[in-house]
């Protein structure tokens, strides 16, 4: 049942909404004045209200606007008056009135409006509702307690609401994607784009085409102009990952765009201004690369202002229960099996393992005993099934 609040100072007008309201099954409560009904409005949870504009104490257009400040301006508001007009109408519609009836009241329109506010009101709660959970499913938790996560976890919580540019280094399979959608998440840029590029996977005649774009003509297939990832990325954050597998010349491009804020797209004559904030990820020892002339040091030195070391799955296997756990739910979901279970015979044999893959290896791992052992799950089901037999 809907809840109603009525703001009028005129009793026999509050008496009359009440009357239509509850006898179409709405829950009405009244207040004589604008500052009554605002401290109602804070006290109770109102589906809608229906508010007069000329009232003592505060008015309809001042309580409006106190609603819209409010931390819950999503309660639709239909302001009524007898004093008003055009002028006044368009000024409570700009102000963030759901609608403006004037007086007399024609019921049914007053009816017809409550019932489409009511159902807008409805529509809002369940976007809002929506976009908390695909918020919530896009970026997956960092699962883990020990002390190397739990570093990891402050350092992000301190380095995303800054625009500073973060190394993160660590083997393959370590998460360090997962660091980088997570700074992004919790950075004020969380609203704007994050625009990922795997440096590895590009070619290394099309990484500059794909970081600055290209101008229509500027190579035998550039049939049309194209953006690059740093124009997309434009008011957000650019992931770099596998950074030390990129070219010296887009390295200099690169360089460049951290330094003045500007591209250049391939084949073009135009400077565009970007504004970007940079990740950089790589497997790749750096300062190894700088010597051996394969990475510009002053492009090290740009990027890892904050630099951030993700640990190996050997170096915290006290997470691996935990981890084990969390993708143990995933897997049955994914797979629409019944849960299983994990002795702890079974744990502390998948804690003895070398684990060279990391993360992604355990997962695979744990998917595969899932699939091919029984309801619970036994060390020696580890020791058959954890490592491929390397005879096959």
């Amino acid at each position: 049942m809907a809840k109603i609040l009525v703001i009028d100072d005129q009793q026999s007008i509050r008496k009359t909404l009440r009357e239509i309201l509850e006898y179409e099954s709405f829950e009405v409560d009244e207040a004589e004045d604008g500052q009554k009904g605002f401290e109602m409005f804070n006290k109770e949870a109102y589906d809608l209200i229906l508010s007069d504009i000329k009232m003592p104490k505060l008015d309809g257009i001042e309580f409006l606007e106190k609603v819209m400040a409010s931390g819950n301006p999503d309660v639709p508001i239909i302001m009524i008056s007898g004093h008003g007009n055009i002028e006044t109408a368009v000024d409570a519609i700009k102000k963030g009135a759901y609608d403006y009836i004037p007086k007399p009241v024609d019921l049914n329109r007053l009816l017809v409006t409550v019932r489409n506010a009511l159902e807008k009101k409805n529509l809002v709660v369940e976007t809002k509702q929506l976009k908390k959970k695909v918020s919530k499913n896009k970026t997956r938790e960092i699962i883990g307690e020990s002390a190397p996560i739990k570093k990891i976890k402050e350092l992000i919580d301190k380095v995303a609401p800054t625009d500073a540019r973060v190394l993160i280094t660590g083997n393959n399979g370590t998460g360090k994607e997962l660091v980088a959608r997570w700074i992004h998440e919790l950075s004020n840029r969380a609203n704007g784009p994050l625009i990922e590029v795997n440096c590895a996977a590009i070619p290394s005649e099309l990484i500059e085409s794909e970081l600055f774009g290209h101008e229509k003509g500027a190579f035998t297939s550039a049939i049309k102009q194209r953006q690059g990832k740093f124009e997309l990325a434009h008011g957000g954050t650019l992931f770099l990952d596998e950074i030390g597998d990129m070219s010296l010349s887009a390295q200099a491009k690169v360089l460049r765009a951290l330094q003045e804020h500007k591209i250049l797209r391939v084949g073009g004559d135009k400077d565009i201004t970007v504004d970007v904030r940079i990740i950089a990820a790589t497997n790749k020892n750096l300062t190894d690369e700088i010597a051996k002339g394969n990475f510009r040091e002053d492009l090290y030195h740009r990027l890892s202002v904050i630099p951030m070391h993700v640990p190996d799955l050997n170096d915290r296997k006290e997470d691996i229960p935990i981890l084990i756990e969390h993708f143990m739910e995933q897997i049955v979901e994914e797979q629409g099996m019944p849960a299983k279970s994990f002795t702890k015979e079974a744990i502390a044999e998948l804690q003895k393992i070398n684990w060279t893959g990391n993360i992604r290896e355990l997962r695979n791992v744990v998917e595969r005993l899932i699939i091919l052992c029984d309801q619970k799950i036994t060390g020696e089901d580890v020791t058959t099934f954890a490592k491929p037999n390397k005879g096959n």
